[in-house]
């Protein structure tokens, strides 16, 4: 029987004009403390954030995601910081143009493959 450990998740938002609230889901943040694992997958629909604001900064926000993803991994000063302590500080509210929506948990034996679920679920 495959063992079970919890995980948590968050969903990255791309919020391009604060403004009106409206929101594509552009990605998920999985942290498990059990398997020390924390990444961040994300898939940023151009079309579909242009249906929220045309002048949008694409090239901005890819940027931006990918330092997210950067984050997880310890590249810079993240890298001072335990997974735990990275994955609370880009789940932290923000008003910015990206922010993690509320955190969630689940049971997962295998969490990149968990996140790669997550993401054809909640994000594609």
């Amino acid at each position: 029987m495959t063992k079970l450990t919890p995980y948590e998740y968050a969903i990255v938002q791309a919020v391009p004009r604060i403004e009106r609230g409206e929101l594509i889901n552009v990605g998920v943040l999985l942290y498990s403390q059990r398997h020390d694992f924390l990444c961040a997958r994300t898939h940023l629909d151009e079309a579909r954030l242009r249906a929220l604001d045309p002048a949008a900064d694409v090239e901005g926000i890819r940027a931006a995601l990918e330092a997210w993803a950067r984050t997880c991994t310890g590249d810079g000063a993240s890298g001072q910081m335990r997974l735990g302590e990275r994955f609370r500080w880009l789940v932290a509210p923000r008003s910015t143009i990206l922010r993690a929506g509320p955190v969630h948990m689940g049971l997962t034996a295998t969490p990149a493959d968990e996140l790669d679920r997550l993401v054809d679920l909640l994000v594609r």
